[in-house]
């Protein structure tokens, strides 16, 4: 059997009806994962589960809101009731700042939206999911991976886009701390730090020639990146082959922050 071989495992993949997460969703189901899509446009899980039909491991989709307590609550009861477990889980839903505002015009209400989805989100699906992976770990079943999606946003200045930044460094800081509290369950937490990717997120920007001119030339690899190039990272992680990985931030960015 191959180190990468998820078979019978079980992912949850928030926001994994498109981007990144719909990536990293194809890339376990492939490798034979069991694959839980959480987000909350009921038409987009189910294109996204159709993308996966033919893959080894089953899909199945809940709508859910992860600024939602009880949304979260109930997504991951019917993930249960589908598949008896959960194994891993990346917090990948996540909201764009856009850059509408300078720091100073801020409004109170979109610094509060921010936190409340790519934040609070974040904890509300680690606690449910975590929550479930010590139970097991208790009665000798320990294993999990805590994998969240952060940003480059997170060691690069961006203007216009503090509240965003903002989220992403939290994010960094909550794995690390969930990987050292987490670690006697046999849970691993990281982060992975996504740079400059196509996604329905970014596709503004991309369409715009200055700015492309402006980044293209600082990306070794000449590309934007794509969202199966989160694929092999979301599969490692997932694996038995990450066991003693953890507290990590995975940039994967093309070379963005090395040049």
């Amino acid at each position: 059997m191959s180190i990468f071989d998820l078979s019978g495992r079980v992912a949850v993949v928030t926001g994994g009806n498109g981007g990144i997460g719909l990536g990293i969703a194809q890339a376990l189901a492939t490798a034979g994962c069991h694959v839980a899509i959480w987000g909350r446009n009921a038409d987009k899980n189910r294109s996204a589960a159709a993308s996966m039909a033919g893959a080894p491991g089953a899909v199945d989709t809940q709508v859910c809101d992860v600024t939602d307590i009880a949304s979260v609550k109930a997504a991951m009861d019917a993930t249960l009731t589908r598949f008896g477990r959960v194994d891993g889980c990346f917090a990948n839903a996540g909201i764009g700042g856009g850059g509408r505002h300078a720091f100073i015009d801020r409004p109170p209400e979109e610094w509060r939206k921010m936190f409340a989805t790519n934040l609070d989100g974040v904890v509300h699906v680690f606690q449910a999911v975590a929550r479930h992976m010590t139970e097991r770990a208790a009665k000798g079943d320990a294993f999990g991976r805590l994998v969240a999606t952060s940003s480059m946003a997170a060691l690069f200045g961006t203007a216009r886009n503090e509240h965003y930044a903002a989220t992403k460094a939290a994010i960094n800081a909550l794995v690390r701390a969930l990987a050292v509290e987490q670690a006697r369950y046999g849970i691993t937490a990281n982060a992975i730090l996504p740079g400059w990717i196509k996604s329905d997120m970014t596709s503004g920007l991309m369409a715009n020639d200055k700015f492309v001119g402006n980044v293209m030339p600082r990306i070794p690899m000449r590309r934007f990146g794509e969202p199966s190039d989160f694929g092999g990272i979301a599969v490692y992680l997932m694996s038995k082959a990450s066991s003693y990985h953890t507290a990590d931030c995975f940039v994967i960015d093309g070379g963005y922050s090395a040049f």
